[in-house]
């Protein structure tokens, strides 16, 4: 039987968590006082309560008003730094041997850094935490979809243009609701131009079209959320009885789907955990996998989503690490790498636990 101990041991990978949702309550006090931003609370567990409101009372609005806190708190370079390695510190704790990590750099511009400065500065961080804590990652940038598509052009050529230090990835993140991936179209071109990669969030807030369109119109090698994936089936007692095209193609050519179950229920995208389509989606053969979202403000760790599934759907050591190997070889690094960490971290990791914990 699977236990809480033995998840926490578990090797993980994390390829969907937004950095300014991920701040640990501690340092969100500090960089505020030094800041002279108030709080609506001067205690660790007060912070934590306030950030997770929104996800508790599964009210949208609350839950994105406590991005202007974090964003607001991550104006400059030494913040940006101190927030980024602590994001690997706190992976790192939690098992997770490969992550990769998002943000807008745009939205760390309002006190004079340039979108190349933040860059910098949140892969100091990121490196910084590696060397400590030996946790491999790629760092992801996104654009908004409520932006000017020029600034989403400049995101997609920041990206390329460090694909060589440590960015391993292009997104497209915000509300789906009347912004359509397609109006980012050039920087899609751009990316798809320079052979880099791109995921899309769709299918959270908005139907099939925000699904279709990030695949088909904008070349999304992976799909955030995608839970309404399932207005394409025919679903009759928690099993497939028909697929449409889109459903098909998805499955047909492994597009992998980036769930992540607390934040989908805290946001509104799925009613409760017994609803979310994840089981369907994993029995099924998807190629889908587990992540945090914001663990600041879902109150989550990948241990905490892994356990949830596990104890929601009856997953065993076996489906656990299906799950950790969907991630992984859903990655954006290079292959020869993804090989690596699979045979050598992820494989001989669970081959331990099973040891251990005598899991047959």
């Amino acid at each position: 039987m699977l236990n809480e101990e033995i998840i926490r041991k578990a090797p993980k990978v994390e390829l969907h968590e937004h950095l300014d949702g991920s701040l640990r309550p501690k340092t969100v006090l500090e960089l505020a006082e030094k800041k002279g931003i108030q709080l609506p609370s001067d205690t660790e567990e007060g912070i934590a309560a306030w950030f997770s409101k929104g996800s508790e009372e599964k009210s949208l609005t609350l839950y994105l008003k406590a991005f202007d806190i974090t964003t607001a708190l991550m104006q400059d370079k030494d913040s940006l730094r101190r927030i980024a390695r602590e994001e690997m510190e706190d992976l790192a704790a939690d098992g997770v041997v490969y992550a990769e990590i998002r943000f807008a750099p745009i939205l760390h511009t309002k006190e004079g850094l340039s979108m190349e400065e933040v860059v910098t500065a949140v892969l100091d961080g990121l490196y910084e935490g590696k060397k400590e804590t030996g946790t491999e990652f790629g760092l992801i940038l996104s654009a908004m979809r409520d932006q000017s598509p020029a600034i989403s052009l400049k995101t997609a050529e920041l990206a390329v243009a460090f694909s060589e230090r440590g960015v391993v990835g292009f997104d497209l993140a915000g509300d789906e609701s009347g912004n359509p991936a397609k109006k980012h179209i050039k920087a899609f071109e751009f990316i798809r131009a320079q052979n880099f990669n791109i995921t899309i969030h769709a299918g959270e807030a908005f139907g099939l079209e925000s699904i279709w369109q990030a695949i088909q119109i904008c070349g999304a090698q992976r799909i955030g959320h995608g839970t309404r994936l399932t207005d394409d089936m025919t679903i009759k007692d928690g099993e497939i009885q028909k697929m449409g095209s889109l459903a098909h193609f998805v499955l047909d050519k492994r597009i992998p789907l980036e769930m992540c179950l607390t934040s989908n229920i805290g946001t509104g995208a799925a009613p409760s955990y017994a609803e979310h389509p994840f089981p369907i989606f994993f029995r099924n053969h998807f190629r889908v996998f587990l992540s945090t979202d914001n663990r600041l403000m879902s109150n989550t760790s990948l241990s905490k989503e892994l356990i949830i599934a596990s104890k929601e759907y009856d997953l065993d050591i076996h489906d656990i690490e299906k799950i950790t190997l969907n991630a992984m070889k859903s990655a954006f690094i290079h292959h020869e790498k993804r090989l690596k960490i699979i045979y050598d971290v992820i494989k001989r990791g669970y081959k331990e636990l099973r040891e251990e914990y005598g899991l047959s």
